[in-house]
């Protein structure tokens, strides 16, 4: 962590992924283990059914308040001190929920949640550490490794609740509890990361641009689109699947089942995904993520058979792969390394924000529309519409401008 400036060395950015892809793993589990028990749980704990996902969308509520302080707590002291603090937001915020669970009360569940968030928010910067050390060539490539981290954390995360989840006598209890666990084993890996501090900029060096100059760059513009959509239209689908599988007759396990299946689809095309965007080009890979968002929201109209759920579910993950990464990638080369905080951090803001008002319309979409778990998805995936094509649109007008504007 002592280097003076950002010299691209692929040899130590591999091995950063490798801590990196680790940590998503490992720290990354905790995230499905949420996201499969904070609707059911906010069930049990909820007076009105229609803040049942509440919890959840304090957590991205969370990650979106929390990116500009990390943001520039990594800018100033480095990536290390920055996931150290995630993890440990993410200890406390499970020890508050699993508290809040043990008295039955709604709002200090609440308040784990919102304190979880900084973890998740933590977790969104492991794809942009990937990039630091990496050379132009190499950078798409670790950015998709690191998120292929995610593929264990969809096979422990879901293996974890059903061990957990009705492992104590209050229901839910558990499995906050190995959030505590996965958060405090998970920090020491991050002793090992070699990522330099950013240089302390000379009063004369360039300030480069502001944040508003920064969201005028159309090549920027459209990657945090790209990005709000790709994650905000995700997370608002998968908020609801447990509530909706659950609803539709079937069993938790098989909700966390399903669930299993997206994460593992989110995650798997990372290990091509970063040699697609280098072959294909990165505006080609985000559309193609857009078009498999739009075939989830159609197949999950098609029916609540439980073919139907693994499908919609597996194609989401999929789209959210493409679509993410790929702006990911067209993001972290259209700005320069002297305006890293400024813009990854304003880019998380922006992206959990999306996230946090799709994940607040989840709950209300699924339990407050129409009376029955088949009309809530309905109205769920009918949603995701508008959104896809105002996405769509501005890579349209980002392939169509003039290339030297």
């Amino acid at each position: 962590m002592t280097s003076p400036e950002f010299i691209p060395d692929d040899a130590r950015a591999k091995r950063n992924v490798t801590i990196l892809v680790l940590a998503q793993a490992i720290l990354g589990s905790q995230m499905p283990m949420i996201f499969i028990i904070g609707g059911l749980a906010g069930q049990t704990l909820a007076t009105n059914l229609c803040f049942a996902t509440l919890p959840i969308s304090l957590i991205v509520l969370g990650s979106m308040l929390a990116a500009t302080p990390l943001s520039y707590i990594m800018q100033r002291y480095g990536r290390r001190t920055g996931f150290i603090v995630g993890t440990m937001a993410g200890a406390i915020g499970g020890a508050v929920g699993a508290y809040g669970l043990y008295l039955a009360s709604f709002p200090v569940f609440l308040l784990g949640s919102l304190i979880t968030g900084t973890y998740m928010s933590a977790q969104g910067f492991y794809r942009f550490a990937a990039a630091d050390t990496a050379s132009d060539a190499f950078r798409p490539k670790a950015i998709s490794y690191v998120m292929a981290g995610g593929l264990a954390s969809a096979i422990i995360g879901p293996q974890l609740v059903k061990v957990t989840v009705d492992a104590m006598v209050v229901p839910f209890l558990g499995a906050y509890l190995a959030v505590i666990g996965v958060n405090l084993v998970g920090s020491l890996l991050f002793v090992f990361l070699d990522i330099p501090k950013p240089p302390v900029p000379d009063a004369d060096a360039p300030r480069g641009r502001t944040r508003l100059e920064l969201l005028k760059t159309p090549r920027i513009a459209v990657a945090v689109i790209c990005a709000m959509v790709s994650y905000a239209l995700m997370n608002l689908v998968m908020t609801s699947t447990p509530l909706a599988v659950v609803g539709c007759g079937f069993e938790k396990n098989t909700a966390a089942d399903v669930v299993t299946a997206h994460v593992l689809a989110m995650y798997i095309p990372s290990f091509f995904t970063g040699h697609l965007i280098a072959r294909f080009g990165v505006e080609k890979v985000v559309a193609a993520g857009l078009i498999i968002l739009a075939g989830a929201g159609a197949v999950a109209l098609q029916g609540v058979n439980l073919e139907n759920f693994f499908i919609a579910l597996i194609l989401l993950g999929l789209g959210w792969n493409f679509g993410f990464i790929g702006a990911t990638t067209m993001l972290a080369g259209a700005h320069e390394p002297h305006e890293r905080g400024r813009m990854q951090g304003l880019n998380d803001l922006l992206v959990f924000g999306g996230v946090t008002m799709a994940s607040l319309a989840s709950g209300g979409l699924m339990n407050c529309s129409g009376g029955t778990a088949q009309a809530g998805w309905t109205s769920v995936n009918l949603a995701m519409a508008p959104f896809l094509m105002l996405a769509g649109g501005a890579l349209i007008w980002l392939a169509f401008r003039p290339k030297d504007a």
